[in-house]
């Protein structure tokens, strides 16, 4: 701003230096939907560890594909989740239990904080002991895990119903409990009776189902569209039991702004097993499509399950009934898509160690974190440094069978001496050799995503600037040195920045004719590091060479 100048002397101002450093957003934030034993309906949680994924969605829970998933994803080096909890309707209202006086009349409703069959494990009881005559009580609540018997409880002293007070009992619970919600019925107060102190008796609290659209292991059998519609959810904000503006499913993912994810996983596909066009194919392929198309809106990466009835080599590069031609005929091949076969197993601690078949979802998004933390996004998320934790698989692929799959843009998990079980693919769904996709490899893709979010969050102060050349030259500072930090990381190819990448804005890109629209062009090339996919080594003999 020029200084007015009105007395002799020095005057200072400060001059702007149009630097606006761009920063690289996250590249491994994972998004995880599914149906959980408890946990806030559809809406994103951000979880960090698998502790924290314990505390707020219950850990492991046999009806869930995405809670062995999570377990999977930290211990193979992720670090921030966004989990979303779906549920029909058969799962409202949670459970509950309503508190009476003596009478009896109904004084105060208690239910469980989410919906589920886990609120049955919640109890609650009120005394008066220890409390003088008059209009407190006491208010005990606790759950008891009944795989470990471990007791949570929260206790409530000197509680009342009078809605003035400071220790309303409604506004006390409602705010610290992470176990019920309270609603009034009338303002009476709840037995044992004034003047009347009583042992501490617990009554659990009823209702509460789990989803009816599967059995008690997970399956859809029957259910296979409500368990999709479920999981697919809607793009339409519609209002919470608290009148809390919600997405739904998938789609309540885009609710976490400012915050990104850059990896989806819907480990619960899986299930949805059956030949194309079986109820089971259908529900699947029409919940992917609507997952992919979400992905590139978001500039996120879909790491697809294979479904567990492909568990067999010809099951999935058979011509005509193989799940790369199902991929085919259902459009699935995307470029923010990738797919790993064969299915993992691991120890199921809820079924006696049993082995369990899960999906390699999970599993590979906490490698892909473990590879960008380490080397960046730029290194494919593959190789001898790319091992499995915690799996194992029955079926191990020679180098003839992993031929097979690798043209038609599957990835394969395989087992090396040494090294154990490690990923050892790194093509997107586009990579099939027949598609001749630019697209044809993760880290390219993913570089390209990193850079795409990096700029649209980074350039949001271009908007209604003046569009000229000073504005120009700026973005041409702050884009340019975003991507020479990046060169210096080694994201690309070249070996100079002249080489490596380019930045234009100037008035060949941004015509007057734009300026009149009120548009400014920026076009940003890279040169992208490929994966050394094959390695040939050439051996000769040498014969009749004189030694020096």
């Amino acid at each position: 701003m020029p200084i007015t100048l009105t007395y002799p002397g020095v005057y200072i101002e400060e001059i702007p230096s149009g630097v606006r450093t761009i920063t690289g957003v996250s590249t491994s934030d994972t998004g995880f939907v599914d149906f959980f034993e408890r946990g806030p309906v559809n809406t994103p949680m951000r979880i960090t560890s698998l502790a924290d994924f314990q505390r707020t969605f219950g850990g492991l829970f046999l009806q869930s594909e995405a809670s062995y998933a999570i377990q999977q994803f930290y211990l193979n080096g992720g670090q921030i989740a966004w989990v979303v909890r779906v549920a029909t309707p058969n799962m409202m209202p949670p459970a509950s239990h309503t508190l009476q006086d003596s009478t009896p009349v109904n004084s105060l409703k208690v239910n469980a904080l989410s919906v589920g069959a886990w609120g049955k494990h919640v109890e609650v009881a009120v005394d008066r002991l220890g409390l003088p005559t008059g209009t407190l009580f006491n208010l005990t609540v606790k759950e008891v895990n009944p795989l470990t018997s471990q007791v949570t409880q929260e206790a409530y002293r000197g509680v009342t119903m009078d809605a003035t007070s400071p220790r309303y009992v409604v506004d006390v619970v409602n705010r610290g409990s992470t176990l019920v919600r309270l609603t009034k019925v009338v303002n009476i107060l709840p037995a044992p009776p004034a003047g009347s102190p009583a042992d501490l008796a617990f009554t659990a609290l009823t209702g509460g189902v789990d989803t009816d659209v599967m059995d008690n292991l997970g399956n859809p059998v029957g259910h296979e569209a409500a368990f999709a519609t479920a999981l697919q959810g809607s793009d339409t904000v519609t209002l919470d039991a608290d009148n809390i503006p919600r997405k739904s499913g998938i789609f309540a993912l885009s609710m976490i702004a400012p915050y990104i994810f850059n990896i989806l996983c819907l480990p619960a596909t899986a299930r949805l097993v059956g030949a194309a066009g079986t109820a089971g194919a259908t529900a699947r392929n029409l919940l992917l499509t609507a997952a992919q198309a979400f992905c590139l809106d978001k500039r996120a990466f879909l790491i697809m399950d294979v479904p567990f009835d492909r568990t067999l080599l010809d099951q999935m590069q058979n011509p005509s009934t193989g799940f790369a031609a199902e991929l085919d005929s259902a459009t699935l091949r995307h470029p923010n898509t990738a797919t790993y076969f064969p299915n993992l197993t691991l120890a199921d601690p809820l079924n006696q160690n049993k082995p369990r078949l899960v999906g390699a979802s999970g599993t590979m998004a906490g490698i892909y974190a473990r590879t960008d933390a380490a080397r960046g996004v730029w290194k494919a998320p593959a190789g001898t440094d790319a091992d499995l934790r915690g799996v194992s698989f029955d079926l191990k692929l020679s180098d003839l069978e992993n031929g097979g799959l690798n043209p038609l843009g599957i990835n394969v998990i395989r087992s090396f001496p040494v090294f154990g079980s490690v990923s050892w693919g790194a093509r997107t769904l586009k990579g099939a050799d027949q598609a001749a996709s630019e697209w044809k490899y993760i880290p390219v893709r993913r570089t390209a995503l990193f850079i795409e979010e990096s700029l649209y969050q980074g350039l949001k102060w271009v908007v209604f600037e003046p569009n000229d050349e000073p504005l120009w030259a700026q973005i041409r500072l702050n884009a340019g040195a975003f991507m020479n930090n990046l060169f210096r990381q080694g994201a690309f190819q070249g070996k100079t920045p002249r080489e490596a990448y380019l930045v234009k804005c100037d008035k060949e890109t941004t015509t007057q004719n734009d300026i009149n629209l009120g548009i400014v062009n920026i076009v940003v090339g890279f040169a992208p590091l490929k994966p050394a996919e094959f390695v040939i080594v050439k051996i000769q003999q040498l014969a009749g060479q004189i030694a020096v």
